[in-house]
């Protein structure tokens, strides 16, 4: 069996693991579909005054904003946004941190040594903080936030490879492999890429929530994507002057990074307790001892 076949089994069999799963899907589904299961596609761009502020009804199932857009309409066209930056942001994280790491992990030379001091310099400082000051010299647009939040987070994904690498590169058969004659290159992905990967799956879902979360953060604070661009949180945003009569202009928006967010973390945790030998024997050995 195939060892992608084996972490599914696992997940299914993982409760946290499993709820995360589909949480993601789902909300991943919606993003996906949004043209066609929002009830008022046209609402995300079209200003309707003489109905702004309605309270939830069958018309508007929650109601509508500040311009008389539909807000389901518009939190189903933020999924799409959120997630389209998230995916792209992670995604150049994992572009950028996993070779550093990989290269600086491998070689003890001054160059992996500058390069993980550069990685702390940018972990020293929080990461909204320092993607806020990116993104307001930048420019208002999503690629600028895209671009912030990558150049921030990237240090965790180099500082998780080169320390598994660390350990990796020691092992006997990544030893044997040297000695019989493969090059470097050939080393390190054949090699010690694959036994990294686990702690970089982990990351990637972990990461995928905390850069949602800080995207919507961005856009709270007046830096996200411009209006009118339906992003979770620039419609909370929004909503503020109008609380707490409007209340539903606030809450979903909310409820909606709640559930993103929190899926992605129980997906991220159920991973670590799969694909993380030393946490699963840990939880044996605990268990064993509690029978005992």
């Amino acid at each position: 069996m195939r060892r992608s076949q084996v972490v599914l089994s696992k997940i299914l069999e993982d409760k946290l693991a499993l709820t995360g799963m589909l949480i993601v899907f789902s909300v991943m589904m919606v993003a996906v579909f949004a043209p066609w299961l929002a009830p008022h596609p046209q609402d995300v761009s079209q200003i309707h005054l003489t109905e702004r502020l309605l309270a939830p009804s069958f018309k508007h199932l929650l109601g509508t904003d500040d311009l008389g857009r539909d807000l389901l309409s518009r939190i189903l066209f933020g999924a799409r946004v959120s997630f389209t930056i998230a995916v792209i942001a992670v995604g150049l994280c994992i572009i950028i941190g996993v070779p550093i790491g990989l290269y600086a992990g491998f070689y003890d030379n001054w160059v992996s040594s500058l390069i993980m001091r550069i990685g702390d310099i940018f972990l020293s400082v929080p990461q909204v903080v320092l993607a806020l000051a990116i993104a307001s010299s930048l420019g208002r647009t999503m690629e600028n936030i895209i671009l912030a939040l990558s150049i921030t987070y990237w240090p965790w994904f180099s500082n998780i490879v080169f320390a598994e690498t660390r350990k990796v590169k020691k092992m006997v058969f990544v030893e044997a492999t040297v000695a019989l004659g493969a090059t470097t290159f050939r080393t390190i992905l054949f090699h010690i890429l694959p036994n990294v990967l686990s702690p970089i799956i982990i990351r990637s879902s972990v990461g995928m929530g905390f850069t949602l979360l800080t995207a919507a953060a961005l856009g709270f604070i007046g830096v996200g994507a411009p209006p009118p661009t339906p992003e979770w949180g620039i419609t909370i945003a929004e909503s503020r002057r109008y609380l707490p009569d409007a209340w539903w202009f606030a809450i979903f928006p909310g409820i909606a990074i709640f559930i993103s967010v929190m899926g992605f973390n129980m997906l991220g945790d159920g991973l670590r307790d799969i694909l993380d030998p030393r946490i699963r024997r840990g939880g044996q050995k605990a268990k064993r001892e509690g029978e005992e």
